[in-house]
């Protein structure tokens, strides 16, 4: 017999989910336009349908404005999705939200290249571009 499988409800409150701060510090540089560029290629979360654990390299390039991601918070922030059952488009968009709270740049590009899992790899790329 087939059991049907549900997803209702596994991702609801997930834009409130509270997450650590992510601390920022002045860029004195904030006149001229870089690119910073974070990656963590050992990122988990755990999938919330099976309870197993994903593993992604997530890359981020931003343009800074007056603030910089201070990155021991950042590595911190990074390691609490480790036991958190979220989808992977859903991780992606949140450390977006999170990110530009906190360091409000010119613009930031957020890759998460998810490792296969039943034959199936995921991209994740979402963007955010001040007006």
């Amino acid at each position: 017999m087939k059991r049907k499988l549900s997803y209702k409800g596994l991702q609801e409150g997930i834009r409130t989910l509270k997450t650590p701060k992510i601390d920022v510090w002045r860029n004195q540089y904030a006149d001229k336009d870089y690119v910073i560029t974070l990656e963590n290629p050992e990122f988990t979360c755990v999938c919330p349908k099976t309870g197993l654990p994903d593993f992604a390299n997530i890359n981020i390039q931003y343009k800074p404005d007056k603030w910089c991601i201070e990155l021991k918070s950042f590595k911190l922030y990074m390691l609490f999705y480790r036991n958190i059952g979220i989808f992977h488009e859903h991780v992606i968009n949140k450390i977006l939200d999170d990110f530009v709270a906190a360091c409000k740049p010119r613009c930031v590009n957020i890759k998460g290249e998810f490792n296969i899992r039943g034959g199936v790899k995921t991209t994740v790329i979402t963007e955010y571009k001040r007006s």
